[in-house]
């Protein structure tokens, strides 16, 4: 391969034509999950808004009273339910002002609340929505071995397609800012997928290479485990993971957690509790795991502290000695959602995440519009992607309705999402895919102005709740508007995604 001054990357004709066939047998393999992924990505950007607004009623915490933590503790251990294996708590910051405690108890599963500045248990969690997402995202919603595995080849797939596609179009950088505009719909659309993939291409390879690495963990760790450790993957997290205390199951009062707190505070005292997990309060081997925020500007900024049952500090990992796979690691989630550098960042990250989105649905779109010229067209499969494509929007707002109306009941989002998804590749039988395009938007754009509308936090003191509520409304209103306007222009003889 090589340069030229005229032609950017020259490459043989054969070579691109080969290339070209790849990355869209690559992009077409994975379009739906890519799609998916790309979509629940970009909202999950914004997941703890989201839980605000899902929780208008819950405390809001600004600062904590001195004895928050130790009085959540002992009040999550008499609600608890049964004898408690773990207590875990997310201690509030400035983007998200929520103390929240859960409990894992036997017998009586997981428990989880929010609890006010003083530490007083106060309103139960609702995360109907936020929960559908994440799992969504993460996961599929499937087994999470399987689905994470899943996501992460999707991840590598996006990766592949991203550096195919370079190289498939020769001329992509140098004509990254011209568009051809009033003349075949199907060749802007094409320029419009190329430039974005271009002018984003770095938002593009730190996302696609941080989710691969971290969908595909679980056998990158059993592959480390069986060439380092003789198969003992136990070892491997051992390098990253707080290490447990040797077990002893007799039984003991419950640990006491001002020794840590304080010793905490004494070895960083700029930093902020971010974290904290008690395993076993109630038995002879309890320990306390504390994660600290250390103050600097690190994107893997976190120390990390064990604690056993009697206050002695028996693990620290500081993020300041961490070498740099260290520092990759604990960067991978931040740099792969934009929780590192404040809201602007992260509205960034939502739009390009949007418009990467755009570019797995487009690609498709664009194939099938190739497959009309040529004289082989797939109308059914049109059909069904435009289903897809439209219903997905239409079946997370279904989902996230659902969470609205009944918030207590935790599968209805579930519910609402799968069978509002099932619902519209139904109506792709009996509906041509303009049509269906513009009912999938308009539908999405109803439903978005009716959650706003039926949401009861309008009201709530954390005007985080009122802003979600009005994007909604502005961007429900934008997507009914666009579906009463005329059908565009077919991409090409009759092909049109709406």
């Amino acid at each position: 391969m090589s340069r030229t001054g005229n032609k950017g990357l020259a490459l043989a004709p054969d070579v691109v034509r080969a290339v070209l066939k790849g990355h869209s047998s690559l992009g077409l393999a994975f379009a739906a999950v890519l799609y998916l992924v790309c979509l629940t990505g970009a909202l999950a950007v914004f997941v703890a808004e989201f839980t605000r607004w899902e929780n208008p009623a819950a405390p809001r915490v600004a600062t904590l009273a001195p004895d928050a933590l130790p009085q959540a503790y002992a009040e999550a251990l008499a609600k608890a339910g049964g004898p408690v294996d773990r207590i875990l708590m997310v201690l509030p910051k400035p983007e998200n002002p929520l103390l929240r405690v859960r409990t894992e108890a036997q017998g009586a599963g997981q428990r989880e609340w929010f609890a006010d500045r003083a530490g007083h248990l106060a309103a139960p969690v609702r995360e109907g929505w936020t929960e559908l997402l994440v799992r969504l995202h993460v996961n599929l919603h499937l087994p999470r071995a399987w689905g994470g595995f899943l996501v992460g080849l999707a991840g590598v797939a996006l990766l592949s397609s991203l550096i195919s596609g370079i190289l498939a179009h020769p001329r992509i950088f140098r004509d990254a800012f011209q568009l051809r505009l009033g003349g075949s719909r199907r060749l802007q659309e094409a320029d419009l997928h190329n430039r974005i993939g271009v002018w984003a291409l770095p938002f593009h390879l730190i996302v696609s290479l941080t989710g691969a690495l971290l969908g595909l963990s679980t056998v990158i760790i059993a592959v480390l485990g069986m060439v380092a450790f003789q198969g003992n993957t136990a070892r491997v997290y051992a390098l990253f993971r707080t290490p447990r205390v040797a077990t002893d199951t007799r039984p003991a009062p419950p640990l006491d957690l001002r020794p840590m707190l304080a010793d905490a505070a004494r070895r960083v005292p700029t930093g902020r509790i971010d974290y904290l997990r008690i395993e076993h309060p109630a038995r002879r081997d309890g320990s306390v795991e504390l994660q600290v925020e250390d103050g600097s500007h690190r994107i893997a900024g976190t120390d990390a502290y064990g604690y056993d049952r009697q206050g002695r500090l028996y693990h620290a990992k500081r993020a300041a000695e961490n070498n740099l796979g260290g520092q990759i690691l604990g960067s991978l989630g931040p740099l792969h959602f934009g929780w590192f550098a404040g809201p602007m960042v992260k509205i960034a990250y939502g739009l390009l995440g949007f418009g990467l989105a755009y570019l797995a649905s487009g690609g498709v779109l664009l194939w099938i519009a190739r497959r009309r010229d040529r004289g082989r067209p797939v109308p059914g499969w049109e059909r069904i992607w435009v289903a897809f494509a439209w219903g997905q929007p239409l079946a997370l707002a279904a989902g996230a309705l659902g969470a609205v109306a009944a918030p207590a009941m935790v599968l209805v989002p579930l519910l609402a999402w799968a069978s509002t998804s099932l619902a519209m590749l139904a109506v792709a039988a009996a509906m041509a895919a303009r049509p269906l395009a513009r009912f999938g938007r308009g539908g999405t754009g109803l439903v978005l102005t009716l959650i706003a509308m039926v949401h009861g936090g309008w009201r709530s003191a954390d005007a985080m709740v009122a802003a979600v509520n009005l994007v909604l409304l502005a961007v429900g209103a934008a997507l009914m508007f666009s579906a009463t306007r005329p059908a565009n222009a077919p991409l090409t003889g009759g092909v049109n995604a709406g």
